[in-house]
């Protein structure tokens, strides 16, 4: 029978992104392959803590349905979901009898993995993973392969890059002239890293905004709502 490592599921508005205010039961899968220096959920990495609960997917199902009263749809998010992949396989059909919209929150990178269930997604929240901002390798020719299999199944998406103080302009350009060079008209968020809020991060995306335009029309800037609110 198959089993996923989840780390929690709840209900809460989506703070993030497009779909910033709708609500939402999140269903957040355990374990990521990335490290990213801003890493708001590094309990869900796996490095200090393993605190997870293996669930069937009837489990999953029924837990799900039990808190989507009112829900816009089911955030899979985590951690990186898509490690987790034959699992998610089998639970999008299972989603979709039950009515129930996938919103599916990736670091966009894994596109082998994306293409064995982008047709059960409804929506991507896809993170471009800048190097001067995560402190991580980049992942640029990967980034760029996600996005081709998104537009290529038609699917609603949107890119979101976290910027921090540390952020670099050569980053931010390089990303923009990636999506705008896929989708001329396409959404991309530029999200103040909450934890850099003191350190002129607000007046970076101001000025990373105003840069994207000539490049990206439909380019924001958007903090992290939920943290402002104090909810999950």
């Amino acid at each position: 029978m198959s089993k996923a490592q989840i780390s929690e599921i709840f209900q809460s508005i989506q703070g993030e992104g497009k779909y910033a205010g709708a609500r939402q039961v999140f269903l957040r899968f355990f374990g990521c392959h990335m490290h990213c220096s801003w890493c708001d959920t590094p309990e869900s990495i796996g490095d200090t803590t393993r605190n997870y609960k293996e669930m069937t997917l009837k489990e999953v199902v029924s837990q799900v349905k039990s808190l989507y009263k009112d829900c816009h749809s089911v955030s899979l998010t985590g951690g990186e979901p898509l490690l987790q992949v034959d699992f998610i396989a089998q639970l999008l059909p299972l989603m979709k009898k039950a009515k129930m919209p996938a919103y599916l929150e990736t670091s966009g990178v894994l596109h082998k993995a994306l293409s064995q269930v982008i047709k059960g997604v409804d929506v991507v929240s896809m993170d471009i993973k800048m190097p001067s901002s995560t402190g991580e390798r980049a992942f640029w020719k990967e980034h760029e392969k996600f996005i081709d299999v998104i537009l290529q199944n038609k699917k609603d998406f949107f890119i979101k890059a976290v910027v921090s103080s540390k952020t670099e302009k050569a980053d931010i350009l390089k990303a923009a002239k990636i999506l705008s060079s896929k989708k001329k008209d396409a959404l991309f968020i530029l999200q103040p890293n909450t934890f850099d809020l003191g350190k002129g991060v607000v007046q970076k995306c101001d000025d990373f905004q105003r840069m994207c335009f000539k490049i990206l029309p439909n380019t924001r800037v958007m903090p992290q709502m939920h943290k402002f609110m104090k909810i999950r």
